[in-house]
């Protein structure tokens, strides 16, 4: 049986931090123990660059790949065997696909065991105006993202609301110029004293997240929103559920990866709404268990149902 071999994958846009925080890593760290060997697999030639001298210093060697095609799993045996590693830093192509590399089949041994993420707070929300798709896909599979260069102005909400959008399972840290962890507690686009919690169609995307995220903090407050119904089996003749799931559309990275952000609901007339109707939803928010996920979540009692006008946009957004 092969001796197991970690990986590191690195991901993020250009001048992101990939190769700040793999210094960091190895040098500041101390993350490599003495006596093991270091492939070090840059995909990436930024404004940072690695001491060669340095990192053979702590037993690594630096490896180019320079084309997207020469990442195959050929490659990686070859440079397996010729390097003979104990431990892999893959700083990975901002521009490349990432989910090939979890998909492929790897020299025996290596096991990705954590992907972390770079982002530039200072540029993340016009790349995810003009390059959405393209920034988004450099996240899907991490295991942590890092924001950093922030500052008192970042909007962290919207940040992690955009990134747990496509990967629920991400841990997200919050990084500022000097390099300390921004831990301040994240500001909200809503007032959450309010009764109830007035949630714009601007909010929405937002509000769902962090309510998913951290229902504790809602528990048992009232909340207000117009909803889209998903509810196929009302009507006299069905079986009469005391179900719904009232939520929104919204656009993750493009119009192609469209998902519907909706929570449970509890109410006794339920089979009598309109699958696929638009309602102003006045609800109170119960964390309690909940099949539907698997354990406990925010599940909304209605207070108030009305009949609601179609938006003109029906698509919500988290930016």
């Amino acid at each position: 049986m092969a001796t197991e071999i970690p990986v590191y994958f690195f991901s993020g846009f250009m001048d992101s931090g990939k190769t700040s925080l793999i210094r960091e890593t190895l040098f500041e760290n101390n993350f490599t123990e003495n006596g093991s060997r270091l492939l070090l697999i840059a995909c990436e030639d930024g404004d940072e660059e690695y001491d060669e001298a340095k990192l053979a210093s702590i037993g690594g060697e630096l490896v180019w790949i320079e084309k997207e095609e020469d990442f195959t799993y050929e490659k990686l045996v070859e440079l397996n065997a010729q390097y003979k590693p104990d431990l892999v830093f893959i700083e990975y192509n901002g521009t490349w696909e990432t989910g090939p590399v979890y998909e492929m089949r790897l020299p025996a041994g290596w096991i990705i065991v954590q992907s972390l993420a770079t982002v530039d707070a200072g540029t993340f929300e016009m790349y995810q105006l003009n390059m959405r798709a393209m920034i988004m896909e450099q996240l899907f599979h991490a295991d942590v993202v890092i924001f950093n260069r922030c500052d008192d102005k970042t909007p962290k909400t919207k940040f992690r609301a955009a990134v747990k959008a496509v990967n629920r399972k991400a841990q997200l840290v919050y990084e500022r110029a000097d390099g300390s962890v921004d831990e301040a507690e994240e500001a909200l686009p809503f007032d959450l004293n309010a009764d109830p919690l007035e949630i714009t169609d601007a909010d929405y995307a937002l509000w769902f997240m962090d309510c998913m995220d951290h229902p504790d903090k809602y528990d048992g407050k009232r909340v207000h929103f117009t909803a889209l119904v998903y509810n196929p089996q009302e009507g006299e003749g069905r079986n009469r559920r005391n179900v719904f799931v009232p939520g929104r559309f919204a656009m993750t990275c493009c119009i192609e990866d469209v998902q519907f952000l909706g929570m449970k609901a509890k109410y006794d007339k339920a089979y009598e709404i309109q699958h696929k109707s638009w309602i102003d939803l006045t609800a109170e928010i119960r964390y309690e268990f909940a099949k539907e996920y698997s354990g406990k979540g925010p599940v909304l009692y209605p207070v108030s149902i009305k009949s609601a006008d179609r938006p003109e946009d029906e698509l919500v957004y988290f930016s």
